[in-house]
């Protein structure tokens, strides 16, 4: 008997409208019909204006606080259960809460797996995402999640700078395994920050292990928050003897004060994706789209096919 192969339809999430466009017209297609209504007390209902009856359904949505982000999210996918789609797929380009993904201390709550118990509950029977914070998160759902890595855009675009003297680095030693993979893919040399905390999004030290002086220097991060981190290492970096410092940063939450920090640093770019939309625009910062990459893996887990040749890392 031939298997069968539904119809693929796309939805998005409010926040990602612009990049879910991108990624269904790099799919060939073009995004369903969904509308959402708001009480005046600020409550909301999403609703699909079309039949999703035995399709598979790609529910696109990065999210990223606040919690309507995903609230959104849970709602559309409760929705395409009920509306009887056979395949719903979360397609979240950024995994929010995904910093709490363990106990650092005693009574707090473990959120990354929290939400992966409740976007399951909700109706999603695939998780496809990108760079996560850490990639045991994979193990907190029991669903399938395909986990890509930007490297496959990244990688390109630094290889087009043809920096001379290239050195990785990361911001930090959580980020130490990136950056080898990294400096492994661009034959380069790789250095390390060690920082320590005062509390969240305060450094109150911060030291480097390993030589930048004459190297250009790419940071790598999995995402760029207050820019604390980033902006601090950059001008470390270039005290040390470094002859630019570039930083490459997924997921581009800049919240608080981060815009003025990029802009007021030695940083020469921030190269980040637009899995979550810019608040807005800055001369350093440059964004590569990660539609192409979503909407081939897309399509390729329509169709039944491996994804494995979009692992560069």
């Amino acid at each position: 008997m031939p298997t069968l192969v539904t119809d693929a339809k796309f939805f998005n999430c409010t926040q990602s409208r612009e990049l879910a466009e991108k990624i269904a017209a790099a799919y060939g297609s073009k995004l369903g019909n969904v509308i959402t209504s708001t009480y005046s007390d600020g409550e909301f209902q999403p609703s699909f204006e079309e039949s999703v009856r035995g399709a598979r359904v790609f529910i696109i949505g990065s999210t990223h606080p606040g919690a309507d982000h995903l609230m959104e999210m849970l709602l559309m996918l409760d929705a395409a259960k009920r509306a009887s789609a056979r395949h719903i797929t979360a397609v979240m380009p950024y995994f929010g809460w995904a910093r709490q993904d363990r106990k650092d201390k005693p009574r707090v709550p473990i959120a990354a797996k929290m939400i992966a118990s409740i976007l399951e509950t909700a109706g999603a029977t695939r998780i496809i995402t990108m760079d996560l914070h850490a990639d045991q998160i994979q193990g907190f759902f029991e669903k399938p999640v395909d986990h890509l890595f930007a490297s496959t855009v990244f990688l390109p675009y630094l290889r087009k700078l043809n920096l001379s003297n290239l050195t990785i680095a990361s911001p930090d030693m959580g980020g130490s395994k990136r950056a080898y993979a990294y400096s492994k893919a661009l034959e380069s040399d790789v250095v390390i920050c060690y920082k320590q905390r005062v509390k969240a999004n305060v450094i109150s030290h911060m030291e480097l292990i390993g030589n930048v002086e004459g190297r250009n220097v790419v940071l790598v991060d999995d995402m760029v928050d207050t820019a604390g981190t980033l902006t601090k290492a950059a001008d470390l970096m270039m005290e040390r003897g470094a002859l630019s410092v570039r930083a490459i940063c997924t997921h581009p939450v800049l919240s608080g004060e981060a815009y003025e920090r990029v802009e007021k640093s030695k940083l020469q770019e921030l190269i980040v994706t637009d899995s979550i939309p810019l608040k807005k625009e800055s001369r350093k910062i440059k964004v590569v789209s990660c539609a192409d990459l979503f909407a081939d893996v897309m399509n390729r887990v329509h169709n039944n096919r491996s994804i494995s040749s979009k692992f560069i890392m």
